[in-house]
């Protein structure tokens, strides 16, 4: 996430750019995590999906956002790893080194995220991905695409398999020729699932309570984030290996061809959209059952995901290379270069305004009036972060991680002009 000094100025501007669309395109789909409760994520049955605005409100991120800025983040975390890893061979350290204190710190930081500020973190599940990323380094890019594939596909079948089973199970309930272990079963399935609406009412009363009890429930399941590890390595480590292929293809730093570029959308972009398009109708068919949305949530969607996300890139490099020597773009490139000040920030400010200890505005805001904040937060991150890193060399949480990870206070001040 933080900024790679000493690259190209075009790769740099095309990579932070990147990462810039990318935290600010999160928020689109966290925004839901931070006001409602966890499981209006998985489907607007469960919480905030009664009027046509709300139903408007998820599927504008279903189909748009969910699972693709994930992506991306991802996407460019493998790439950013890469760079630094190269860079620290090419200055003669340990580059080993050097990548295992950067997780490790990382690692902390995302604990801390998750269990002063917000559930949803991903910074502890990047670290440790990231460092069996490592092993993957020195892979060349059809190497690297083509173990990604097939990881990827692996996670996606054992998730199927899985949460698949589940449903099977809960709709031989309603079959009189089910065998009576199966259904005996499925009843088990759905019990499983029956108390959603008292897990939603006990969030809401957390939520809009104050801040101790809120840190009580965190301490008390202080594993979620390895459990998230474990459900989301075989997405997450395929994902950081396509960005490490695509950095090392020049895909990323925009050495393309820009007619290769809009293939490259074509080819993915459509078909991605039309499967998500259709699995975002499942879903309003079947009344938006908690259990079928969640299949969708965590396995059948993510093909479709993949191909999106791919698609975004290109049309992002494009609009970059093309846009690179403008205002906008430099102040999205500066976001980018700031992305986890501005992912962490983003928590610190959206919490304050959701949580009981702030505006207590948790579960009373619509999906649809939930974008003006995403609109609002990514005002902020363009308008703080161009002239901040005018004057320093780092975002805030950039330079305190870049000093521990090195063990030693980093210059931050950018000198003067006069100097």
């Amino acid at each position: 996430m933080d900024k790679q000094d000493g690259a190209p100025a075009q790769r740099l501007v095309t990579l932070d750019a990147l990462r810039g669309f990318a935290v600010m395109g999160i928020l689109a789909m966290n925004i839901v995590a931070f006001a409602m409760p966890e499981a209006a994520y998985i489907s607007p049955k469960a919480y905030g999906g009664g009027t046509p605005a709300d139903l408007a409100g998820w599927a504008i991120g279903f189909i748009l956002f969910d699972g693709k800025m994930r992506g991306l983040f991802s996407i460019l975390f493998g790439a950013s790893m890469l760079l630094i890893v190269e860079r620290a061979r090419a200055s003669g350290q340990d580059a080993a080194a050097v990548h295992y204190r950067r997780m490790a710190w990382l690692a902390v930081f995302g604990f801390a995220h998750y269990l002063f500020l917000w559930w949803g973190d991903i910074l502890f599940l990047y670290a440790c991905i990231g460092c069996i990323a490592f092993a993957f380094r020195d892979w060349e890019a059809r190497r690297l695409i083509r173990w990604a594939v097939g990881l990827f596909a692996l996670g996606t079948l054992l998730m199927t398999s899985l949460f698949g089973a589940q449903l099977v199970l809960a709709q031989a309930v309603d079959d009189p020729d089910a065998p009576a272990a199966m259904a005996a079963a499925g009843r088990d399935v759905i019990a499983g699932y029956v108390g959603l609406g008292d897990a939603v009412d006990a969030e809401l009363a957390l939520y809009r309570g104050g801040y101790l009890p809120i840190l009580a429930e965190r301490l008390g399941h202080a594993d979620t984030p390895l459990l998230m590890v474990l459900m989301s390595a075989l997405e997450t480590l395929p994902l950081m290996m396509i960005g490490m292929a695509l950095l090392r293809s020049g895909f990323l730093a925009g050495r393309w061809e820009s007619a290769a570029y809009r293939r490259t959308a074509l080819r993915w972009l459509p078909p991605g959209l039309l499967l998500t398009i259709l699995l975002a109708w499942v879903q309003w068919r079947g009344g938006f059952d908690y259990l079928l949305s969640l299949n969708i949530f965590l396995a059948w969607a993510q093909p479709a995901r993949l191909m999106m996300t791919i698609g975004y890139v290109a049309l992002l490099v494009l609009l970059i290379r093309r846009h690179a020597a403008s205002g906008w773009i430099a102040r999205v490139a500066a976001a980018g270069q700031a992305a986890f000040s501005n992912y962490i920030g983003t928590s610190l400010v959206m919490t304050s305004l959701f949580y009981g200890y702030g505006l207590g505005l948790f579960g009373a805001v619509g999906r649809l009036p939930l974008y003006l904040f995403v609109i609002g937060a990514s005002a902020l991150m363009l308008l703080w972060s161009k002239p901040w890193l005018a004057r320093f060399r780092y975002g805030p949480l950039e330079w305190l991680w870049r000093s521990l990870a090195r063990g030693a206070v980093q210059p931050m001040r950018r000198a003067s002009p006069a100097q």
